[in-house]
């Protein structure tokens, strides 16, 4: 089978959260660009809306869904809303997120712990755990693609509630791989390693953040596209026989912290 047929997306329906910046927006271009139609998930409705007319306008098909993805409400209206608009979600991208504040782990209140992990690890399985049962009962087989981070594998200082969440990604990826894998649900992550996003920018471009380059064996931090490889290969029949596994895309940052 030639790859332009293994990767095609053409007739799935993948829904994105955190779609409005960052990773999400590339992640639902790249579907988008192999035919999938896409819903479009995340509070910030203006943004969202550009997306989808960018998708629409170079030919694809999409649907913006405001909602967020700790509102279990809004979530469940979103896929009702995804359903109607476009059809059963058969790829879901698990990638909305939020960064911890820099605190040493003793420094760490209830409340920010609590903020981190009810986005970073609550979500990704409640959301995970309804794109699944809405599969079944669909009788349809599909893709969970849990979007976890090199901090799941290594952690450092001021990291502790961001690293435990994604550890528990990588676990919360595994465990719902065991026991959908029989219904041909297939559930796998992507550990990105630093990537520039208009969140980060500013900082990667300090003495710290050159720092942090050096410690990258490529030289370099992620660039827009260089994920799209492993999330069509997750999301596509290219990885048809892949579940329970967590794609690092790091430039080899973890190998070199393994040593």
């Amino acid at each position: 089978m030639k790859a332009s047929q293994m990767f095609d997306l053409t007739g799935r329906v993948a829904l994105v959260t955190g779609a409005s910046s960052g990773l999400g927006v590339q992640f639902a271009r790249a579907l988008a660009d192999n035919g999938a139609s896409v819903a479009l998930v995340a509070r910030r409705a203006d943004r969202l809306s550009a997306l989808r007319d960018e998708i629409e306008a170079r030919g694809g098909r999409a649907v913006a869904i405001e909602a967020d993805a700790t509102n279990r409400e809004a979530m469940l209206r979103a896929f009702d809303t995804a359903e109607a608009a476009l059809g059963t979600v058969t790829i879901l991208v698990n990638n909305a997120g939020v960064a911890q504040k820099a605190l040493r782990a003793i420094d760490v209140s209830p409340e920010e712990w609590r903020r981190v992990l009810s986005l970073d690890v609550d979500a990704v399985f409640y959301w995970a755990q309804e794109a699944a049962r809405r599969m079944l009962a669909a009788k349809v087989q599909g893709s969970v693609v849990n979007i976890a981070s090199v901090l799941a594998f290594g952690t450092g200082k001021g990291v502790a509630s961001y690293a435990t969440a994604k550890a528990a990604v990588v676990q919360i990826t595994k465990s719902l791989a065991v026991e959908l894998a029989f219904k041909g649900v297939r559930v796998n992550a992507i550990a990105p390693g630093w990537f520039v996003t208009e969140i980060n920018d500013k900082f990667l471009e300090t003495e710290a953040g050159t720092a942090l380059k050096r410690d990258i064996p490529m030289g370099r931090f992620g660039e827009s596209g260089d994920l799209d490889g492993a999330l069509l290969l997750l999301a596509s029949n290219a990885g048809r026989y892949i579940t329970g596994a967590t794609i690092l895309v790091d430039g080899g940052q973890v190998v070199q912290l393994k040593g």
